[in-house]
């Protein structure tokens, strides 16, 4: 089954869930996700050694009828260009997650290569491209936070506070640029019990999506990043005190009013209302 063809799968632009399938032979099986998006890996979903068999596996698959994203490599890399040269033109390819974003000009030379209107999504992994996020943010799609080459290269532990600084730079960035909010990192198959922490982590950021490395967390952090039912019914009630005052004007009635009108329209785009 196609991504394009799952049930109530919102738009890229809300989605909760983008699963890192790594791009090896077989894969298409795992496609049928809950997952929002499904993002075909050829880059550190793959052993070096086996990228080249997975892009081939995953260009012959889009070409062949099947559609979903893929991680690309780095503009900095050879294989960034020989994964454009075998995606391109696949008229399944939903889109692209480029790896190692550091500048405007890294998203702009894969556009290029790219059909007009392919969405971009600029994965920062580093100081870098922390530094010129609002940049990048101007130049593609949608950003993401690969967590873990961040602290790679910065030294930083995974400290929610610590990393509370990357996050609202993305956060502040996407915004500023008038971009959906971005993706935050995935949480490790053997770290499953900090699932729902690090989901609420992103959350009160206000991140709205979250990349996943096992399919088996979707259900979790889709529940978590779409309002609940109790966030509907306070997003209710606000507004119909709003709507008949009884008590002072306290002049925060309008960023209150947006707040509950934006649960609201969020928990209809996602089916969730």
């Amino acid at each position: 089954m196609s991504v394009s063809s799952r049930v109530r799968s919102p738009h890229w632009s809300l989605a909760r869930t983008w699963l890192l399938q790594p791009g090896l032979p077989g894969f298409a099986s795992a496609v049928d996700t809950v997952c929002d998006v499904v993002v075909l890996d050829i880059e550190d979903g793959l052993p070096s050694a086996q990228r080249d068999d997975g892009r081939r596996a995953v260009a012959d698959w889009l070409h062949g009828g099947g559609s979903a994203w893929a991680r690309i490599n780095s503009v900095t890399t050879p294989a960034w260009e020989a994964d454009l040269d075998a995606l391109s033109t696949a008229p399944g390819l939903a889109g692209v997650m480029l790896a190692k974003t550091e500048s405007p000009d890294d998203v702009a030379a894969t556009a290029a290569r790219l059909p007009a209107g392919t969405p971009v999504v600029a994965l920062i992994e580093s100081a870098l491209g922390i530094e010129y996020a609002f940049d990048i943010a101007r130049s593609c799609s949608r950003i993401a936070f690969g967590v873990g080459d961040f602290r790679k290269d910065t030294g930083m532990s995974a400290d929610p506070v610590v990393l509370a600084y990357p996050r609202a730079r993305l956060v502040i960035a996407s915004r500023a640029a008038g971009l959906p909010a971005p993706i935050d990192g995935p949480t490790l198959r053997d770290q499953t019990r900090h699932l729902t922490r690090d989901t609420e982590v992103a959350k009160v950021a206000g991140m709205t999506g979250r990349l996943c490395l096992d399919a088996a967390h979707a259900e979790t952090i889709n529940t978590l990043l779409s309002p609940s039912v109790p966030e509907i019914d306070e997003a209710r009630d606000t507004l119909a005190r709003l709507d008949a005052p009884t008590g002072a004007y306290d002049g925060s009635a309008g960023p209150t009013r947006a707040r509950a009108e934006a649960v609201l329209d969020l928990a209809v785009k996602l089916g969730v209302l």
